[in-house]
């Protein structure tokens, strides 16, 4: 008789499919928060980059249209970067930028640089080392490095804030527009 009874009980669980979405919920929850916690990281982690990406290609540009700078018009860049990041902060950013001159024997050397320390980066005339479709005879560069630090939001919440802050950096490249070298008067 108790055999029976343990046996319909068992037969009325297995046919009963009252709860199963419930369960079937309670299982995919967690997988569903995790994968929109990190496309979400994602997302804002791909939108800083894309806008440090912009920031140091507009400011190589800029820099690469004049004739000549200071220390001064320098000092501005960091503004064309804060304006490129909004909405985002731009509390940490490093921004550095060096004039490049390649000489006949295409040997690279920094002619001036600059950063947001007042501190020349690179000595004036040392070798850089270029890739090779940068290195024409003659040319001048301008490089602009940044480096912004992105603090993850929600990912790895009870991490070590070392843990919870990457490092996302660009730099880039442009030609003189002109021939002549571009001078920088007090680098």
């Amino acid at each position: 008789m108790a055999l029976r009874v343990i046996g319909r009980t068992f037969r009325r669980l297995r046919q009963d499919r009252q709860g199963v979405g419930a369960v079937e919920f309670a299982i995919i929850f967690p997988v569903l928060l995790a994968l929109y916690i990190t496309a979400f990281e994602l997302t804002i982690g791909f939108s800083v980059y894309k806008r440090a990406t912009h920031a140091a290609g507009t400011i190589a540009d800029l820099v690469s249209q004049q004739v000549s700078v200071n220390k001064a018009y320098l000092k501005t860049m960091p503004d064309v970067a804060s304006a490129i990041f909004v909405p985002y902060a731009t509390a940490g950013l490093d921004l550095k930028i060096s004039g490049i001159q390649v000489d006949a024997n295409r040997v690279a050397r920094i002619n001036w640089s600059w950063s947001q320390s007042n501190q020349p980066p690179y000595p004036a005339n040392s070798v850089v080392n270029l890739p090779d479709n940068l290195r024409q005879p003659n040319a001048f560069l301008v490089h602009a490095e940044l480096t912004i630090p992105h603090t993850l939001l929600m990912f790895l919440s009870d991490a070590a804030p070392s843990m919870r802050q990457i490092t996302i950096g660009r730099d880039y490249y442009f030609a003189k527009r002109e021939q002549d070298p571009i001078t920088c008067s007090d680098c």
